[in-house]
């Protein structure tokens, strides 16, 4: 365990803005997190929990507490009746946790490749892409309860998972993850008979060649998600700054039938509609925003819009938190007063605010 006084934070997060810890804790092991998050909640020490920092926006000002890395690593593989289990550490590489899935021939997180972060992030906004969702294969998680102590076991079915939404994002704070279980269906003996889950999102079907609801070869569906989403500055790249951001930076718009009604009767052509839970509609938040008049590249300081993706704000090179905040305002208030649609900011605000 590696402690650290004046911690840049910055430099720990996708968007590369913010200011510094008072103090860092780096711990490595599932004890190192749970001594440490037991030791400043019995000291009533503010604490912030950092991992992958690719869902996270800290404001200039920095976080007066101790922030604690999570760097625990590992996957741990079980072969039960029932298929596959893999268990991994909360602080493993997302991406690196898809990869070996993906050689093991675990059906149901490929089109979920590329994503920054750790896994431990996952769950908590029930993070998807391309028609997958963690929460379609997570199987359970242990985690630390903080009001109580324990460390407890808690089943997929008592985790609440919806569009971008689970226990965790309801109770912030109160739960710490320790390890998430997958649970897969016995892989497919040959790997030429290893496929995808059914493909439910168009683009990825048309850039496989497939219809909708078809599969496509497991290996192929990873390599052309990575492509997809490279091609949109959604995979980190040191070098391109259209990848120094926090991914998609708003939520896509779920809204009931009136609202949305509502929206379509205000749009010079119709709004993507997509069905959502509860006979409601989700639709393109990155629609709305090219609608309301920001292009890709929007901005002329230093933080803009992506130039391949609108969803994305990004840091130039030189933005503080604050440049990033600005624009956002910016954005949600033009698509409000356009369309009379709330757009939702996805990253965690910490010392920050819209």
């Amino acid at each position: 365990m590696l402690e650290q006084a004046s911690a840049p934070l910055a430099p720990l997060t996708t968007l590369r803005v913010g200011g510094p810890a008072r103090r860092m804790v780096t711990a490595t092991t599932e004890q190192e997190i749970v001594d440490t998050v037991k030791d400043c909640d019995g000291r009533g020490e503010p604490l912030l929990i950092l991992a992958g920092g690719s869902n996270l926006l800290i404001g200039d000002d920095g976080f007066d507490g101790t922030v604690l890395k999570i760097a625990s690593t590992g996957v741990i593989r079980q072969k039960t009746c029932s298929g596959l289990r893999l268990g991994v550490a909360a602080g493993h590489d997302w991406d690196a946790f898809v990869a070996e899935a993906v050689s093991l021939g675990a059906v149901g997180v490929e089109a979920l490749s590329g994503i920054p972060g750790s896994a431990g992030a996952t769950p908590i906004q029930n993070v998807g892409a391309y028609g997958q969702e963690v929460g379609q294969t997570i199987a359970w998680i242990r985690a630390l309860d903080r009001e109580t102590g324990e460390i407890r076991g808690m089943q997929s079915r008592c985790l609440e998972f919806a569009y971008r939404d689970s226990v965790f994002k309801q109770n912030p704070g109160k739960y710490v993850v320790l390890t998430v279980w997958f649970g897969f269906d016995p892989p497919a003996a040959q790997e030429a008979d290893r496929l995808s889950a059914p493909i439910r999102y168009a683009e990825l079907a048309r850039a496989l060649g497939v219809e909708e609801g078809d599969r496509a070869p497991l290996t192929d569906v990873r390599e052309t998600v990575l492509k997809l989403r490279a091609a949109k500055g959604m995979v980190l790249d040191a070098a391109d700054h259209d990848t120094w951001s926090a991914g998609s930076f708003f939520t896509n718009p779920v809204l009931d039938v009136a609202a949305f009604d509502a929206l379509a009767a205000r749009a010079a052509s119709v709004p993507p509609r997509f069905p959502a839970p509860g006979d409601r509609v989700k639709t393109s938040a990155a629609w709305l925003i090219e609608q309301a008049g920001y292009p890709k590249g929007y901005g002329e300081g230093p933080a803009t819009l992506s130039t391949k993706h609108t969803l994305a704000l990004t840091n130039r090179g030189t933005a503080a938190a604050s440049d990033v905040l600005g624009l956002a305002r910016e954005i949600r208030d033009g698509v409000r007063n356009r369309f009379g649609v709330e757009l939702v900011p996805e990253p965690v605000l910490v010392g920050a605010a819209l």
